[in-house]
Formats: C-alpha cells, structure tokens, sequence
C-alpha cells in the first residue's frame, strides 16, 4: 500500500519552512492555504451546545444538516436536491481520497483528471489501484472509458473557471460513456473574474443529477478547517453506494460538528465578510507579486495566485524563503507545473502587508 503512494508532498517542503522562519520578522506562511480567521461565534457555540453527545453520530447526517445544505445549495447555487441526496464528509479531503474505493473501483479502471490538480485526486486512484490519467481536455481522451471523471472548478492551484457551457459538455461525454462526474466545489464562492456554476446546477445537467456529484467542504467558506467538515450532493444513486459503504467503515462526522455545520450553512454573511476578506489579500498580493517581476496566469477563482518567473519553481520557492516567505511549488501539482508556484491568499492582513514589504524590497 505504502509503496505506491507517492511521498507526501509537505514533508519535501519543511526544509523551505525552516528557511523562511528563520526570517528576522517571521514566516508569512502562503503555502498551505490554512484558513487563519475566526471561526464564527454562531458555529462555536453550536458546537459547544452539542456538546453532550454519548451516543453514535448518524453516517447519513442529521435530517437537519441534510436540510440545511439542501437549503443552502438551493439558496446560494440554485441547485435544486433532495435532502437524502446530501452525505456529509469527515472533511472533504477524506470523501475524495477514498471515493474511488467506496464505488468499487479497481485495477484496470481509469480515474481522469485535470493535468495539474490536488494530489490527492491521484492518490484516490493509487488507493484504489485504478490508473490515473491526467487530462485538461476530456472530450478529447480517447483511452477505456473512465468510471470516473474529477473537475475541479475553480481550481487548485491554477485558478481555472469552467463557465456553465463547459462544464456541461464534460457531463454530456461522461453520461455518453458511463462515467460519474465530480466536481470539487470547494471553491465556488470565490470566484473573482469569470462566471461559473455548480456542477449540479440545471443549466449544466438539465435538471438530471444522474452520473454528477458535487464536493463541498466547509473549511475556507467558514474558517472550519479544524473540525473537518464538508459534504457531498447529487445522484441519489451514487449517494446511497457511499452511506452503505461509510456505514461499514464507520465514517461518521461527530455529532457536535454537524450542529455547528448547520449553524456554518445559515450564515451567509459570514461569507460575505470572509470574501471581502480574501479579495483584499488578493489584490495586496497579486499588484506585489507582479511588481517583483512575476507573471500571473489563470487565477480567476479559487484562494492562490498562480505565479511564475520563468524559472524552476523550487529556485522561486528558495528566493522566497530566504525573504521569510513560504510559497508552494508547482510540482507538487503536476509535472507540467516546474515553473510555477502557488501563492495563497490566506494569511492575515498584517502577514500580508509583510509579504507585500518584503516582496518590494526584492528577491
């Protein structure tokens, strides 16, 4: 098991850490993309409130936290589900991991995914034993018919939007070909310079969810990171396959913290706030970058900017740590990725400004 999954991609950057904290002002941390804001009051007293839970949390989710991210896909995306079409996840980066496995997939099924993308939609696949094929066209694969397709719109670490067009053309060729589509959601309400849609909105599934699922995790839309929280929506089919399987595997998200999603999924303007947020960063940090000397390609959503200097990205990411900045290189993303790095939007205001300062002071 261990041998063919690849090595975890944060331990090769801690001597790069080491590096930037040595910094007389400290690490300015814009790696990770770790949510640094607080969690919103409404959440921790919900959580706090739940806290007497002797018994076992429901695999399936509370009827009010189905409800509740029904409601709020309705309300935010109008996207229209069944509260039993709704499986909270213990944390989003476990659902994908493991999505694979728990729909049977195996050697000699094919798992398809953006040519640079989270690590982990690859790791899925290893977990599996399916091959993993990297594309940014599939409409244009023309290998086994994959069982399963991951989008990620918007994207990381690039940045990429698919506009509503595009994402259902995927749909129709997956549907054409048996293969479940999932998009990783994680992102969409931080869409800064194109327009997109949920994967399960109707205007690209017709109003069908057959053979689609959403991803959508909790942490960077509420600053919940640390209680890992997200959820999964769509075909009720492919639902009910992960609530048989997660039964089994006893992957249940704890009572308290599903009564702090449901406080999390009502609080829209939290999430208004934490967007103004984000896009201020944004801005400080996207006018130093290309001050400095950057290029920023892509980048119209997601929480990082997508920077090069036309050089490896581990002689950028060395630059950086020696000015007390700690940034993420391409590679980690894909092969295709060697001249670039991945700069979060994250941090603090006044870790920002720091990195803004010390950006103009050169590198």
């Amino acid at each position: 098991m261990i041998e063919r999954l690849p090595k975890f991609p944060w331990d090769v950057l801690f001597p790069y850490r080491r590096r930037a904290a040595a910094h007389p002002d400290g690490l300015v941390n814009l790696a990770l993309g770790d949510p640094v804001d607080p969690t919103p009051e409404a959440v921790r007293a919900a959580l706090a409130a739940a806290a007497d839970a002797p018994g076992y949390p429901s695999t399936e989710g509370t009827p009010a936290l189905r409800a509740a991210a029904a409601a709020w896909l309705l309300r935010r995306e109008g996207v229209s589900v069944e509260p039993e079409a709704v499986i909270p996840a213990v944390g989003t980066k476990e659902l994908i991991a493991w999505l694979p496995t728990m729909l049977g997939l195996g050697p000699g099924d094919v798992v398809l995914a953006p040519q640079l993308s989270f690590p982990t939609y690859e790791v899925s696949a290893r977990l599996a034993g399916a091959t993993f094929v990297r594309t940014d066209d599939p409409l244009s694969y023309d290998g086994p018919a994959p069982r399963l397709l991951w989008l990620n719109s918007p994207s990381n670490p690039e940045g990429r939007v698919l506009d509503a067009a595009e994402l259902r053309g995927v749909v129709e060729w997956a549907r054409e070909r048996g293969t479940l589509v999932v998009n990783d959601e994680c992102y969409l309400d931080h869409v800064w310079e194109r327009s997109t849609r949920s994967v399960l909105h109707a205007e690209v599934t017709g109003g069908d969810h057959h053979g689609v699922l959403a991803v959508h995790s909790l942490s960077k839309r509420f600053n919940l990171a640390g209680y890992r929280a997200g959820f999964a929506a769509g075909d009720p089919a492919v639902i009910a396959t992960l609530l048989e399987v997660r039964k089994h595997a006893g992957h249940m998200v704890p009572a308290p913290v599903q009564a702090a999603m449901v406080a999390a999924l009502g609080d829209d303007a939290h999430l208004a706030g934490q967007r103004r947020r984000y896009a201020r960063r944004r801005e400080l940090l996207r006018g130093a970058l290309v001050d400095a000397g950057f290029r920023i390609e892509h980048s119209a959503g997601a929480l990082f900017l997508w920077a090069t200097r036309d050089e490896p990205c581990w002689t950028t990411v060395g630059a950086l740590a020696d000015r007390g900045i700690l940034v993420a290189p391409g590679e980690f993303y894909g092969a295709a990725a060697a001249r670039h790095v991945r700069v979060a939007v994250t941090e603090t205001d006044e870790r920002v400004e720091q990195a803004v300062k010390r950006l103009a002071e050169g590198i």
